[in-house]
């Protein structure tokens, strides 16, 4: 019924007609700064006593916007409206909530550049990140939009003589989202429009460092026509409103990406059943990594160096996916460290709207973090280039920053930092570079520079990374081409943008009916 899906595709800046778009985009994103917005619940603007400032995290003193901070009440408000709305959105066709889906696609294709402006200035990304963060979220609605049609189909089972069986997929309720601040349109939308899209209805609970690029979206789930109280949006402090949803005995689901700490913390409240609660809550957790590059001595070192540096740096590496260790087999060891201590070197640091290669960390929580793990690695590693902050109007910057000389089992080698910090790790050989990036805790995504088959078979085999990027970049997954998700600490590996990402917030109901003679 719908066009086959396709990757929205990324724009080239160096197209003098799309640089000038882009920063008319900007221009119009700045003169809206400072606008106040308020929840949404049940399609109503709810305002709030308490509010949440959204800053520029290049120059703080710059407010993008404030939005209304929601407690406990305008929880349970938000929670009761989703419920309120879910049976007529239950009860619509697969098709018919498509069709919403593919629209909301469009509508925030034609206002594509305005969305990545906004992430610019609130998240800090230049504009190759901003506006893949958008494509992907447009990537989100659009593919699974189809993947809903798929699964409304009915389930093959076997047939039994004098028996009409059928099995088929159903949504299962209201539930809540909890996405982070670092992918503040892709991830919010796609943990927020799979559910709803499967026919679910939600509370959306965004992260406060950026709240205003989801505010902008909720405008056109409005504009896409989404009956009201689909999805309602309820900024607020985690510690009390996300643990009051979450514990609440009628949230049916949780969706939850971010920390190791906050989502073992959740898993662990959702798993306890609450007076008045009639089912056990699914809850999904997609958390962190510590994620590792191999090269050995067969390897395009020129080309490994390259690609470790963008997956180490870009957005200043705050991806969970994104590249902090890098493993070196000895042999080519010094030649590719040399190389990647001149490319870190080498990247120009400054404000995201002139799109330089390196912009700030999101908040100053961060940049004190981030400093605060640079100096301890100083007494377990060597720094080779960077670990040092940068003052320019007041941002949180922090240079690229490479230690050499990091044990397998330092801090630096197992810590997730989410930060500009790489750590180089020497293996005698791939044997023991294998086994050191299998030695964490986390298990999200990996990657091997090599151009021996017999090795990257074995990686294939034994690299246990829910994502493994072979002679590429280990950063940018795309939706509908690899479904994303980690093993081990790094979470429940849900697959998002998969095609059983959808399944997730469905149950299955069977159905036998036996033939009764007339």
């Amino acid at each position: 019924m719908f066009e086959p899906y396709h990757p929205e595709p990324y724009s080239d800046f160096t197209d003098p007609a799309k640089r000038a778009a882009y920063e008319l985009a900007l221009a119009g994103v700045a003169e809206r700064f400072g606008a106040t917005h308020q929840l949404i619940i049940g399609g109503d603007h709810v305002e709030s006593g308490d509010t949440i400032e959204s800053v520029n995290p290049a120059s703080p003193d710059q407010l993008i916007g404030t939005i209304a901070s929601g407690g406990t009440a305008q929880a349970e408000q938000a929670l009761a409206a989703a419920w309120e709305a879910f049976p007529a959105w239950a009860t619509l066709t697969a098709a018919e909530r498509a069709r919403y889906g593919v629209k909301l696609a469009a509508v925030m294709r034609r206002n594509k550049y305005e969305l990545a402006a906004i992430e610019t200035f609130e998240a800090g990304k230049n504009w190759l990140e901003a506006e893949a963060d958008v494509a992907e979220a447009i990537d989100f609605v659009d593919y699974y939009a189809r993947q809903a049609v798929r699964l409304a189909e009915p389930i093959s089972v076997v047939h039994w003589p004098g028996e009409d069986n059928e099995s088929h997929l159903i949504p299962i309720g209201a539930g809540v989202a909890i996405p982070p601040w670092n992918f503040p349109l892709a991830i919010l939308v796609g943990m927020a429009i799979g559910p709803v899209l499967a026919g679910n209805t939600l509370v959306l609970k965004p992260a406060s460092n950026t709240p205003i690029i989801g505010a902008r979206w909720m405008e056109m789930v409005r504009d896409a026509g989404i009956p009201p109280g689909v999805i309602n949006y309820l900024p607020g402090p985690g510690g009390e409103v996300g643990d009051f949803l979450v514990d609440h005995p009628k949230t049916r689901f949780v969706n939850f990406t971010g920390s190791k700490e906050i989502g073992l913390r959740i898993a662990e409240r959702s798993a306890k059943v609450h007076e008045g609660q009639r089912w056990l809550k699914r809850a999904y957790m997609e958390m962190g990594g510590k994620d590792a590059m191999i090269v050995d001595e067969t390897a395009d070192l020129k080309a490994a160096a390259a690609d470790a540096v963008r997956s180490a740096f870009g957005f200043q590496g705050q991806k969970c996916s994104a590249a902090s260790r890098l493993i070196l087999v000895d042999g080519i060891h010094d030649e590719v460290l040399d190389r990647v201590v001149e490319a870190a070197g080498a990247l120009e640091v400054g404000p995201p709207k002139d799109n330089l290669p390196v912009g700030p960390v999101i908040s100053a929580a961060q940049h004190t973090a981030i400093l605060g793990e640079i100096a301890k690695g100083m007494e377990e590693a060597k720094l080779v280039v960077g670990g040092s902050a940068i003052d320019q109007d007041g941002g949180w910057y922090v240079q690229p920053t490479v230690f050499a000389d990091v044990a397998p089992d330092a801090r630096l080698a197992q810590h997730e930092i989410f930060g500009p910090v790489l750590s180089v790790i020497r293996a005698d050989d791939f044997d023991e570079a294998l086994e050191i990036a299998n030695d964490t805790e986390f298990g999200l995504t990996g990657g091997l520079y090599s151009k021996d088959r017999s090795r990257i078979e074995r990686a294939r085999r034994q690299f246990h990374v829910g994502n493994l990027y072979i002679n590429r970049k280990i950063t940018g997954a795309l939706v509908g081409v690899q479904p994303f998700g980690g093993f081990n600490m790094s979470g429940s590996n849900a697959k998002a943008g998969g095609p059983d990402y959808l399944r997730l917030f469905m149950e299955m109901k069977t159905v036998a009916e036996r033939w009764i003679a007339p």
